[in-house]
């Protein structure tokens, strides 16, 4: 029998899907399942972005341009000039979502072999995305108690060497929703200045940031403008992930030039999902003042009622739609299985994802869940229910 790749061996399975057969057999038990597992909002999309797809007129869905659409890339550089950041149509690339966006810089910017670090826990994807590019990630763990803020300098400088080409951070963070205030940013800028390096600014969380703080883009940090690539995306903003459109910028000249002939290999995004993202941008400023007050009533439902649980520890996010919390548990793998295999209450159960999974560091992770909160407030007040009911019985309880 043919052999499988050693890179397809070595491609890491999904923490937030991996468990999707076990959620499927609880289902046909019988059992309701509080999805907290996935970044799937249950806001509804913006109708202009429906609008645009119900009224799509033209007789044939056409290839786009390979860097997308450029009505579409035009719109985007209205919006960005909206929330202070100047780009011209040019230094935009549209992918198939924030995810080719990030495989076209990892693959423009490094050889196999080469290194980028990253704070842990990060996106599990970026394990994936790595992999593809044949990159190696050098992990930089933060930790929980500072409800996981920029490790230290030295902890950067001490993982640099000769094969480092970037720094990727995402902001607000998914896993932690953890906002990385102006200050931060402008120490990795520093970083990159004193090295060289790439600073790889995942944003696409840009507009969820709550309690009055101010999101801070990498594309505003001075004296870097060669070295920031911004990855972003239609699907969290305005709660439009099967539209499957994101993209790269940057004002490097010789970067994009090399994105884009990655962009025309794999010849252009999505013609219909180019067309709902540019109608989206158009989304009036009241959709999302009315969604960012729904995240922070479901975020502080979640954060206080697992802070109540005996045991458990969650810091308190200031951006995205998650948490990563710590529970008192043996094995987080073992306890998000043991919740859809072995556990109900009032035939209710929760389906949260493994924390090791969002770490690249082996062993770390093991006490920790991401939660997200993308449902409404009476189903998450539900879910600490039955999370702190599992508990009290979860035979690896520590």
């Amino acid at each position: 029998m043919p052999g499988i790749s050693i890179k397809g061996r070595n491609m890491p399975e999904s923490p937030i899907r991996k468990l999707v057969p076990y959620a499927e057999k609880a289902k046909e038990r019988g059992v309701k399942i509080y999805h907290l597992n996935i970044g799937q909002p249950d806001i509804e999309t913006p109708e202009t972005a429906l609008k645009a797809i119900r009224n799509f007129g033209q007789k044939v869905i056409e290839y786009s341009h390979s860097a997308g659409m450029l009505s579409l890339r035009k719109k985007l550089v209205e919006y960005y000039k909206s929330v202070g950041i100047k780009v011209t149509p040019d230094q935009i690339i549209v992918g198939s979502g924030a995810s080719e966006a990030l495989l076209f810089t990892f693959q423009s910017i490094m050889d196999a072999g080469d290194e980028v670090i990253i704070p842990e826990p990060f996106y599990a994807n970026y394990n994936g995305f790595a992999k593809m590019a044949g990159v190696n990630v050098k992990p930089i763990f933060s930790d929980i108690e500072s409800g996981f803020a920029l490790p230290p300098i030295e902890d950067f400088e001490k993982n640099i060497t000769d094969k480092t080409k970037a720094i990727l951070v995402c902001n607000p963070n998914n896993p932690t929703g953890y906002l990385y205030s102006k200050e931060e940013m402008e120490v990795l800028r520093d970083i990159v200045k004193k090295y060289d390096l790439y600073l790889i600014a995942d944003e696409v969380y840009r507009e969820f940031v709550y309690d009055g703080k101010k999101h801070y883009s990498a594309m505003n940090l001075e004296g870097i403008d060669d070295n920031v690539i911004l990855i972003d995306s239609v699907s969290k903003r305005y709660s439009a992930c099967g539209v499957r459109i994101g993209w790269m910028v940057s004002r490097n000249k010789e970067l994009m030039a090399t994105a884009l002939k990655f962009a025309q290999a794999r010849l252009s995004p999505p013609t219909i999902g180019q067309v709902a993202a540019e109608a989206a941008i158009d989304t009036p400023e009241e959709y999302f003042e009315k969604v960012n007050a729904e995240y922070i009533a479901r975020r502080n439902t979640v954060v206080e009622g697992i802070n109540k649980i005996e045991g458990a520890f969650c810091p308190n996010p200031e951006g995205a739609f998650y948490v990563v919390a710590r529970l008192p548990i043996d094995d987080s793998d073992k306890f998000c299985q043991w919740l859809l295999e072995d556990f109900s209450y009032e035939n209710q159960t929760v389906m949260l994802a493994p924390a090791t999974g969002f770490y690249s560091t082996s062993g770390r992770g093991t006490d920790e869940v991401r939660i997200s909160y993308v449902l409404n407030v009476d189903d998450l007040k539900n879910s600490v229910k039955v999370l702190e009911e599992a508990l009290k019985v979860y035979p690896g309880r520590k």
